[in-house]
């Protein structure tokens, strides 16, 4: 599959040429719904994960406060598959009844969740990015990034904790078939569900926030954008800088790359914890591929032709992944050394 972002409504470089220098592109992953193999870049699918090496765990610490009821990977997957049902049954005939008695009786035992777990927590794959479909800074002789997550929140980290792992495709020849799995997870939020790319190039510019006073105020300017003739939006006339922001600064959705998500805190700086280096965007964990204010980057193919999501899931997000209540977990790492730490930024 391929998908399209629409041309911006302008060149935001004829009106601004400050941005110009300031251009970054960005790789846009369009997960959508499939079935990945270990040999393909994927969302929450299998990884090429070498049978001889050991696969990650998080010690914590884990709260078991932190949520009144748990559940098991299988009881969320049971969950969406019921209500995936739900949907297809409402979508042929709105007539139809919500639930089954057998979807009734497995939804009230999956609500009644599973007793708390002290110990290591198996991680769960996130992403597996091969070069030859994503290009992203890596070390050395490495054409493949796994990023591996921990389905809980932690203290000072109210999100799941990251792991990175970076190899050679070639060097894995015998592959670990059944991975382990957590027990329980914190939300179900926490458990991507496996998904397809088809990246996509896309050109980005600078949160506003990001800007020079003088560049703000210029796209505050309702007189400027008025000279784009048509193009320009005279909705946006009260709040210029927000056509800016929603339809000619940085994509929504997953993606690697490209500049940062500002919005829950003013931009600030991130520097390598090893060596001081100011990071990059590396990947972006994204709740949603687009919503009412971005509606402007969905895809083409998807405008045209909508593929169906389960109830009570958002348009577009079909890795079933929700960060803080519809933020973004944004991933940097230093340029100088993709193997220095990584920095995690919610946004």
């Amino acid at each position: 599959m391929s998908f399209t972002t629409p041309p911006r409504p302008l060149d935001v470089t004829a009106l601004f040429p400050q941005l110009a220098p300031l251009a970054r592109t960005a790789t846009r992953l369009h997960p959508h719904p499939g079935s990945p193999s270990v040999r393909d870049s994927s969302i929450g699918g299998p990884l090429l994960w070498p049978s001889d090496e050991p696969w990650p765990h998080c010690d914590g610490p884990h709260d078991s406060r932190a949520t009144k009821v748990i559940h098991s990977p299988d009881d969320i997957r049971l969950l969406r598959r019921i209500r995936t049902a739900q949907a297809e049954r409402l979508r042929r005939d709105p007539r139809d009844a919500e639930a089954t008695p057998a979807e009734r009786e497995d939804s009230e035992r999956i609500r009644a969740g599973r007793p708390w777990f002290d110990g290591p927590i198996a991680m769960l794959p996130v992403a597996q990015l091969y070069a030859r479909d994503v290009q992203v800074p890596s070390p050395p002789g490495a054409d493949l990034l796994q990023v591996l997550w921990c389905p809980f929140d932690h203290p000072a980290h109210p999100h799941p904790r990251t792991a990175l792992f970076w190899r050679s495709s070639a060097g894995v020849t015998d592959v670990l078939d059944a991975p382990p799995e957590p027990p329980v997870i914190q939300l179900g939020f926490y458990l991507p569900e496996p998904c397809l790319l088809a990246p996509e190039q896309v050109t980005e510019y600078p949160n506003a926030m990001e800007l020079s006073k003088d560049v703000q105020d210029q796209l505050d300017d309702v007189s400027r954008w008025e000279t784009a003739g048509a193009a320009w939006d005279g909705d946006y006339a009260d709040a210029p800088q927000e056509f800016y922001s929603e339809k000619l600064s940085h994509a929504p959705g997953w993606k690697t790359g490209g500049w940062s998500r500002w919005g829950l805190t003013d931009p600030q700086p991130r520097p390598c914890p090893a060596c001081g280096t100011e990071t990059v965007p590396l990947l972006t964990i994204a709740s949603s591929e687009w919503d009412d204010s971005s509606e402007s980057w969905m895809p083409e193919e998807e405008r045209a032709n909508p593929t169906p999501v389960p109830l009570g899931t958002p348009d577009g997000n079909f890795t079933m992944i929700d960060i803080a209540g519809g933020s973004d977990l944004q991933l940097h790492i230093c340029p100088a050394s993709p193997d220095h730490p990584h920095i995690e930024l919610v946004q």
